[in-house]
């Protein structure tokens, strides 16, 4: 294919708004409900919490306030220990901090990219401690294991139920960061429903969107309660300015919300689309020797949110530079965390899979709206790379 038949640059993720997000989003300037009120943010609540399979879902303004909210609703105190993975957005370690407690990172695994959850359950055996108050502590630094976030990374499932039997024995709770795997499965069951909360994102490049919005789900009442209490400025009363402890304004405003109900309403044709698409970059990329294109478990139903494949070492910048200059967004994996400034001193345990990640690793575009000549021009421009 020709580069004049493709004119335009295609970009890494862009939304698909070509739905009802016009007709909702117009009601609510109609009507004058664009703020935190309105019909449309409940609507938007039930359909997220029947979709995951969980009884309640709260609204948020990010997927970052979730996790944030998360943490203080799962009673994480400053100076506990979270457990989180060195490989991913840097948006839940970051959360950990605003509660004044400390990450603990660990390595990925190289099937998946997510948390290494062997590595997690040897660090919790070998290097902490059940005392006799029933929770684990860090023999190292005294600390208590408070919980443990698993990153659905790309949308590909974490191996859940290894991780749920060592942290139940443990007494540590499990937050799970879904904001990219909406739609992805763990044995038939949705991720985001596994932890004592699921936290969703719905920024502009995640698979639905809401421009930027977030989203809480879990089966726990008194929780969700809590979670929807803090989000609203822990304000007691619904007429008197009453608040009983230090809240936060984390509410996703109607107009949001009437585009996450648009949105919410395609977003099974929109994974099997992804899906879709998935399988003919991989036909397509499958006969270069060099490259692997990552790919789901036999017990997973991944979202392929980001399309992920690995180059040698010594390809990935230059191959990232010459499609970059065919106008084919690309991008490499996060920097590893515990090796930023703000976290160099955090205990990392066994870090050896992430860094050769890090090193190998690139996404590719993956619009829910990419075309089949798009998927082929950056599989040709791949190709005629690795021929050189």
């Amino acid at each position: 294919m020709s580069e004049t038949a493709v004119k335009s640059m295609i970009a890494l993720s862009e939304p698909e708004i070509s739905g009802n997000e016009w007709k909702y989003m117009k009601e609510c300037l109609d009507t004058g409900w664009v703020s935190s009120a309105g019909s449309y943010v409940s609507r938007f609540e039930e359909m997220v919490a029947d979709y995951i399979g969980a009884k309640h879902a709260v609204a948020a303004v990010n997927g970052t306030s979730a996790l944030h909210i998360s943490l203080l609703t799962c009673n994480v105190k400053p100076d506990d220990e979270v457990i989180v993975p060195t490989l991913t957005f840097i948006a839940p370690v970051n959360t950990v901090r605003y509660c004044n407690a400390v990450p603990v990172f660990m390595d990925c695994e190289p099937e998946t990219l997510c948390i290494d959850v062997q590595k997690t359950a040897d660090f919790i055996s070998s290097k902490c401690e059940q005392r006799r108050d029933g929770y684990t502590y860090n023999k190292e630094t005294g600390r208590r294991i408070k919980a443990v976030i698993p990153v659905h990374i790309f949308g590909h499932p974490v191996d859940m139920d290894p991780l749920l039997e060592v942290c139940k024995r443990n007494n540590i709770d499990i937050i799970e960061d879904a904001t990219e795997s909406l739609g992805s499965e763990y044995k038939r069951r949705r991720t985001g429903s596994f932890g004592r909360f699921g936290c969703f994102s719905f920024n502009g490049n995640k698979i639905i969107t809401t421009g930027g919005g977030g989203m809480i789900v879990t089966s726990d009442d008194g929780i969700a309660k809590r979670a929807r209490h803090l989000t609203t400025q822990a304000k007691k009363d619904p007429f008197e300015y009453d608040h009983d402890e230090i809240g936060y304004n984390y509410r996703l405003t109607n107009i949001q919300a009437a585009m996450g109900v648009a949105q919410m309403e395609r977003l099974n044709e929109f994974v099997e689309t992804k899906r879709r698409n998935a399988v003919l970059y991989r036909e397509l990329l499958l006969d270069i020797n060099d490259i692997r294109f990552l790919w789901e478990k036999s017990w997973a139903k991944s979202n392929f949110w980001f399309y992920t494949i690995m180059a040698p070492k010594e390809h990935r910048m230059p191959l990232i530079n010459h499609l970059l200059s065919k106008d084919i967004q690309v991008r490499p994996v996060w920097k590893l965390i515990h090796t930023l400034p703000m976290y160099k001193e955090c205990q990392a345990y066994e870090i050896q899979n992430a860094i050769q990640i890090y090193e190998t690793c690139l996404n590719l575009p993956c619009s829910v709206g990419l075309k089949k000549k798009q998927i082929e021009f950056v599989s040709e421009n791949i190709h005629y790379y690795f021929s050189k």
